[in-house]
């Protein structure tokens, strides 16, 4: 028993223990996603002139680890007609961000949220 306490010890005396950077990141509470104020402004600029229209009636916004949700309803009761999500993660790869439909399906994906938003200027011209 004392032998295993002289071990202990010197090892503490070497220096501090080993950490695995990415389990360490991991471990840590990290702050959510969120959506940037220009990017707010974007999206609440084409969800006014869809309310303006009698279109959509409703929003939420959600803020998780792994990404920013904005989710606009027609009735406040129903699920989201449409989701833009904002994912950082997918950034360098397909787009950070996506508008994605009522049954989970991606409509359309890109890099910059302004040229994402024009997929709603198609959606008003099919409607009128």
């Amino acid at each position: 028993m004392a032998d295993h306490t002289e071990q202990q010890g010197s090892s503490e005396r070497n220096g501090p223990a080993v950490v695995d950077l990415k389990e360490y990141r991991e471990s840590r509470d990290t702050a959510p996603v969120t959506f940037h104020r220009l990017e707010l402004n974007q999206i609440l600029r084409i969800y006014g002139r869809m309310v303006g229209d009698g279109e959509w009636k409703d929003y939420a916004i959600d803020f998780f680890r792994d990404k920013a949700v904005f989710s606009i309803y027609k009735r406040s009761g129903d699920a989201p007609l449409y989701q833009i999500e904002k994912m950082p993660k997918l950034a360098a790869k397909q787009g950070a961000f996506a508008i994605v439909n009522t049954q989970g399906r991606i409509l359309k994906r890109g890099h910059e949220l302004a040229q994402l938003l024009k997929f709603f200027d198609k959606v008003q011209k099919l409607r009128d």
